[in-house]
């Protein structure tokens, strides 16, 4: 038995060749003309007007009462066609159908006639040998003018898949041919063990933040003036800085741990400067507010000027370089996503160790300086080098910003996590800088690059100050822990402005192209980070065999 919607769409298409007019209209439709005009003119027949108000209220009503029963036809559950065809064939055939009623509805409402009365596409006009495959203009999905509308999900599954294959290749043929390189004490050497001076600074660092607070109470309590205040807490930032550096330098103490006591020190000092100059600007506008107005009511949040010990505190813990009285908060801690994300740490860590012991230090020591051996083989080592260091960067990325952070913010239930944008996509180098390192991205806008505007120092002489101050604490980073100051940090972070201004041309010559993000990754990745290794390892090697 034939469902009644398949019976209906026969009715439809089949029934509706002859003309259905009513007395009171004899006008010819489009589709009447064209079958008049083709070489096989079918025969045309009237019907009487009650015949044609019974047909249309039926299609109205077959409509109405069976609009589950077409979508079950687009599904596919139409039901057991009595033709013997394919429950396939049927599918296939109904959607068609359904298809040519919805294209004849539309050009119903294109022409703004109503669909009583009117005669519908007929079956027999659909999976001719002379029906057109060719209909309107289309470009191919990789032509210029279409691959960005495609989806290319499948691509880059491809992608993902031979680079696995390939790597694990590489690792396979490194481990046959070096074997395993890894030593026991790569991450904690006995030398590291040795370095308490290290961890004895790192461990009183926090006398630098409560010294910042007793300047801010003496302060609201009136009991110091404003330029005080601020030469205090000059003293305190200097101080709190220069005490690691020469920690360090008098110790000969493991790269790592020096390397770690700065970042350290550099995120104390970063967030002592945001805490002073938020304290003092947050006093400066509740001077110039009316009367009844409050910073609270103004940003919509908890902002009280008020000095507290418990808001420091959370604020020298939280993953953020800005200080504000009050932080949006999540509900509650998830336990059960805090151990996962530490696993994951611990897996990316030692993935980052594997690259570096396997393939990086190899490379290292078998290479030359860069500047004073062969040009071609320089260029062979960097670029050699330039894959495994790609995958420690990112790895390095996805373990600090992402894993490391994100634990961090959850145990404090700190709810602003945006911790990085998609730099990856970024079409210009000022792209990048502006999304790949966001908490230290809104310090820079917010304590150097809007002060430097509302002292009228011009756009592109306040992006500059902001990279020289990128470029010290880079250098401070790492020439600090190996104790030389060959300022290739600096000059490489400084090396950027016209990388920005290059890629912002590059962008703006080529609209809608990744131009500028392919000279990202080549300067940034492919040269400049293997570069600065090769440069400080021998540089640091040279030191020491002049040591000795």
């Amino acid at each position: 038995m034939v469902p009644s919607n398949l019976l209906f769409l026969n009715i439809l298409f089949e029934d509706k060749l002859t003309i259905l007019e009513s007395p009171e209209s004899s006008e010819t439709t489009p589709s009447i003309a064209r079958m008049q005009n083709s070489d096989h003119n079918p025969t045309i027949r009237r019907r009487p007007a009650a015949v044609v108000e019974k047909i249309s209220e039926a299609d109205s009503n077959a409509v109405n009462d069976d609009s589950e029963n077409i979508d079950e036809i687009r599904n596919g559950c139409g039901g057991v066609v009595e033709s013997g065809e394919s429950e396939k064939s049927s599918k296939f055939v109904s959607e068609e159908l359904i298809n040519n009623k919805a294209v004849y509805d539309e050009n119903v409402k294109e022409n703004g006639e109503s669909s009583k009365g009117m005669e519908a596409p007929a079956v027999k006009f659909s999976y001719r040998p002379s029906a057109p495959a060719h209909r309107r203009i289309k470009e191919s999905p990789l032509s210029s003018d279409a691959i960005f509308k495609q989806s290319h999900a499948g691509l880059l599954n491809l992608c993902i898949v031979v680079l696995v294959a390939v790597n694990s290749r590489l690792i396979i043929e490194n481990l046959m041919k070096y074997g395993w390189l890894i030593r026991s004490g790569f991450w904690f050497s006995s030398k590291s063990l040795r370095d308490w001076p290290l961890l004895m600074c790192c461990l009183s660092l926090p006398i630098f933040p409560l010294a910042a607070f007793l300047v801010e109470k003496l302060v609201q309590q009136r009991h110091v003036s404003e330029r005080v205040a601020v030469f205090l807490h000059v003293v305190i930032t200097t101080a709190e800085i220069l005490y690691p550096v020469l920690v360090i330098l008098r110790c000969d103490s493991a790269v790592q741990s020096g390397v770690i006591l700065m970042l350290f020190t550099c995120i104390v000092w970063l967030k002592l400067v945001s805490y002073a100059h938020s304290n003092y600007d947050m006093r400066a506008l509740a001077k110039s507010l009316d009367k009844g107005e409050t910073l609270s009511s103004y940003w919509n949040m908890d902002y009280s000027d008020d000095v507290s010990f418990k808001n420091l505190v959370y604020f020298m813990v939280a993953p953020t370089l800005c200080y504000q009285p009050s932080y949006p908060r999540t509900a509650c801690i998830r336990k059960g996503w805090v151990v996962r994300q530490l696993i994951k740490f611990v897996i990316f860590s030692g993935f980052m160790g594997f690259i570096i012991e396997q393939y990086i230090n190899p490379i290292v020591q078998n290479s030359q300086h860069p500047l004073k051996g062969n040009l071609l083989y320089a260029i062979e080592r960097v670029l050699k080098l330039s894959v495994p260091n790609l995958y420690v960067w990112l790895c390095m990325f996805y373990c600090f910003f992402h894993l490391w952070l994100n634990i961090l913010a959850e145990l404090l239930r700190f709810g602003d996590r945006e911790f990085y944008k998609d730099w990856w996509n970024a079409k210009t180098v000022e792209e990048y800088w502006r999304m790949w390192n966001m908490p230290v991205h809104k310090w820079m806008v917010r304590h150097i690059y809007f002060p430097c505007l509302r002292n009228g120092i011009p756009k592109g002489g306040a992006v500059v100050i902001s990279f020289l101050v990128s470029a010290i604490f880079h250098e401070l980073c790492i020439a600090v822990p190996c104790h030389m100051f060959k300022l290739w940090a600096f000059i490489g972070i400084m090396f950027q402005v016209p990388l920005v201004i290059i890629t912002k041309y590059l962008q703006n010559k080529f609209k809608n192209s990744m131009v500028g993000n392919m000279v990202f990754w080549c300067f940034f990745c492919i040269v400049g980070q293997p570069m600065c290794v090769l440069l400080y390892y021998h540089d640091m090697m040279n030191r020491k065999a002049d040591a000795y």
